[in-house]
């Protein structure tokens, strides 16, 4: 066990998860709804209401289940071993491919700077290999600095989007906003649906809490809190900056930004300001993706810990840092970054997002229907069941609604990736039977 004073607390850890969700998804979501209209925003009504049900109930989660294992143990309640174990593998590659997206979304920013980095695939390449083991290596100084550092780059995503929830009404002009309404003259759940995987990628992180269970102060109480809180704060930054925006810059111009917040800040106050903002964007988009580096090296060390995934993950050092782990996590990056090199950064980051989303939500159905089992054995109240039950199937039906939006060829990829776990799970099923089948 980590010591205390090691470990991350609740002002960390809700950092954390906020700057997991915030520190890449906003940053570029205004110029990609902007494709659909205003009316896209009415998905985040939706996505908001989804992932304050799945926040809450991973809460719920935590209190009932308090041993290490995070979506994994939760899993395991209600699906044994075997569903700790395909819970732990999705996530895990879940990461891996979202890891790859931040980094390339952030070598998109940079390219501003260093136009080199935006001359071609290679070039693409580099970078992003670059800040995949930048961020792996800094997270050799263990949780605690990996919570201190997120609570300095989380002001990238506060000055400038926060900023703009703020004092954005104040140059908000209700005809370019109209305007911007439904240009492309959708069907409203057309519209809605076809959103609903760009709201969802910024909200993915409000799980990562509850990965880090055995490395933060007071976790029964931390966990839940960061997981709530952290949500909260973002849903509400979300839909007020997003909705603000649409209100200032005309709609085709915002669509066509690789830098909505940038262009906004330019147009306000001057190109310098917009520059400032830019690299604000980038310091934030290098603290998401060390966050999410922390969150994937626990994740794989939780599961090594079970004897599910190899034993070098569990190592940790004197700073109870999964050095190994993370080195190999970085490398399986790397990989994944050379397989969909593609001449331009929005091209890749499309490969790969909504991938991402439908390997992270299955196993947020998977941790969230254990809940059920874990009320049942707690003997809880009929209220709290009724209560807790009913905020369950607005999770789940969220997810199942969400994982259907990301279409076909991602759920396709999904469905073949959680085969080929169940492969793998049949050569490690023999450490879990006693020798006479009982």
């Amino acid at each position: 066990m980590a010591e205390p004073s090691k470990k991350m607390s609740l002002m960390g850890l809700t950092t954390l998860v906020a700057i997991n969700m915030m520190g890449s998804g906003i940053i570029m979501l205004p110029a990609s709804m902007a494709q659909l209209g205003a009316i896209s925003l009415l998905s985040w009504l939706i996505t908001a209401v989804g992932s304050m049900a799945i926040a809450y109930c991973f809460a719920q989660c935590g209190l009932f289940c308090t041993r290490t294992g995070g979506m994994s143990a939760y899993t395991e309640e209600a699906h044994g071993k075997s569903g700790f174990f395909l819970c732990s593998f999705l996530y895990f590659l879940s990461l891996i491919i979202a890891n790859v997206a931040i980094a390339i979304s952030a070598v998109g920013y940079l390219s501003s700077f260093i136009p080199w980095l935006g001359s071609g695939p290679i070039p693409l390449f580099i970078g992003t290999l670059a800040l995949i083991w930048l961020t792996a290596i800094a997270n050799f100084g263990g949780p605690r600095l990996t919570g201190r550092i997120g609570v300095v780059t989380v002001w990238g995503v506060i000055i400038p989007v926060a900023g703009l929830s703020v004092f954005g009404w104040f140059y908000f002009k209700a005809e370019v906003f109209s305007d911007a309404w439904n240009p492309n003259q959708l069907q409203l759940w057309d519209a809605i649906g076809a959103s609903i995987p760009l709201t969802l990628w910024a909200f993915l992180g409000m799980e990562s809490a509850a990965q880090g269970y055995d490395a933060v102060e007071d976790p029964k109480r931390t966990v839940p809190l960061a997981c709530l809180l952290g949500t909260l704060g973002a849903a509400l930054v979300y839909v007020l900056s997003t909705t603000v925006i649409q209100g200032i810059v005309p709609n085709a111009e915002l669509a066509e930004s690789s830098a909505p917040f940038a262009l906004v800040y330019a147009q306000i106050f001057a190109p310098l300001v917009g520059d400032i903002i830019m690299a604000l964007a980038v310091v934030a988009c290098i603290g998401s993706l060390l966050g999410w580096q922390f969150t994937l090296a626990q994740t794989a060390k939780m599961s090594a810990d079970q004897r599910l995934f190899p034993r070098f993950f569990s190592r940790v050092s004197r700073a109870q840092a999964p050095v190994w782990g993370l080195i190999a996590c970085a490398a399986l990056q790397s990989l994944i970054a050379l397989s969909t090199i593609s001449p331009t950064a929005s091209a890749q980051f499309g490969k790969l997002v909504n991938l991402a989303v439908v390997t992270n939500l299955i196993p947020y159905v998977t941790a969230l229907t254990g809940l059920l089992v874990m009320m049942h054995k707690a003997r809880v109240a009929a209220s709290i069941y009724a209560r807790n039950t009913t905020v369950l199937l607005i999770a789940v039906g969220y997810s199942l609604y969400a994982i259907y939006a990301c279409g076909e060829e991602a759920v396709f990829g999904a469905t073949l990736v959680l085969a080929f776990g169940y492969l793998l799970y049949g050569f490690l099923a023999r450490r879990f039977v006693t020798a006479g089948g009982g």
